[in-house]
């Protein structure tokens, strides 16, 4: 009796958690149907939710409205001279918070994480005029130079390495292991839960920027895909079905980072949150 109870629940658990996926995914499931929709079906009364007869002339007509490939190879190369960046400046700044002992380290490092209340928007005109007077506007540089460090990325990094014993760096100096040497061959090995979950999140975070890429960017050869898609709602204003298939398009590599890095993700974001 007392197994088919704790059965039960479980059942019941599984289909709670079932039901709460499909919810959470039903906007994505409705736009890929709708992608494959032509206008009058999308225009029918009542409206369907599966097409009756499904078109694939919706994607073709992205690819013939907009440069896509060009827009997401644009936003591959940003996100990877992000994360690259972020990585290495954020993991030398948390290293040195977190083995190196300093006057004033508590207020500096407190400093640093007062900066993620400052609002992005307060900051972005300044941010956009230094880049138009060193004249780097419509670059990468002009894309990627104010998102090469973060608060969030080091105090993630920092939770990490707090978890590293302190024996072990004593162990490696005593060894003649410089502070260098010990950062590249022992911490960040250690650390390649939360980097990995560093690189989910910067990847997100960036790949779905707008309003930083549409300052910056005057051609369609430097513009990111996000700005693609606004550019593709404004050419296809009444051709709903074409537009969701363009969203669809440009979901697909977040979807799959998302899913391949989602433990890396939660494992980064935990770690440091228990110790001893």
């Amino acid at each position: 009796m007392r197994w088919n109870k704790a059965k039960t629940l479980t059942v019941l658990g599984f289909i709670g958690k079932l039901l709460v996926g499909v919810l959470v995914i039903s906007p994505i499931l409705l736009g890929i149907s709708f992608s494959f929709m032509s206008p009058s079906e999308l225009a029918s009364i009542p409206p369907h939710l599966v097409p009756q007869e499904p078109v694939t002339y919706t994607y073709q007509k992205v690819l013939q409205s907009i440069p896509l490939f060009r827009f997401l190879g644009n936003s591959m190369i940003v996100c990877t001279i992000v994360i690259v960046g972020q990585i290495l400046t954020c993991s030398l700044a948390a290293y040195a918070f977190s083995f190196f002992h300093f006057k004033g380290q508590r207020i500096l490092f407190l400093a640093v994480l007062a900066t993620m209340m400052i609002p992005v928007d307060s900051i972005i005109i300044a941010n956009y005029l230094t880049i138009s007077k060193l004249k780097l506007s419509d670059t990468y540089i002009a894309l990627v130079a104010p998102y090469l460090t973060s608060a969030m990325g080091i105090f993630l990094m920092r939770q990490s390495f707090l978890t590293i014993p302190k024996e072990l760096h004593e162990a490696a100096t005593v060894d003649g292991c410089g502070h260098f040497r010990f950062w590249f061959s022992i911490v960040m090995p250690i650390s390649k839960p939360a980097i990995a979950s560093l690189g989910v999140y910067i990847f997100i975070q960036t790949y779905n920027q707008f309003l930083w890429p549409l300052l910056v960017t005057n051609t369609n050869n430097m513009r990111t895909v996000q700005i693609g898609m606004s550019i593709l709602r404004e050419a296809e204003a009444v051709d709903y079905g074409t537009v969701l298939a363009g969203a669809v398009m440009v979901l697909i590599p977040s979807v799959f980072v998302f899913i391949v890095g989602q433990k890396y993700l939660v494992k980064g974001m935990t770690a440091g949150s228990v110790k001893g």
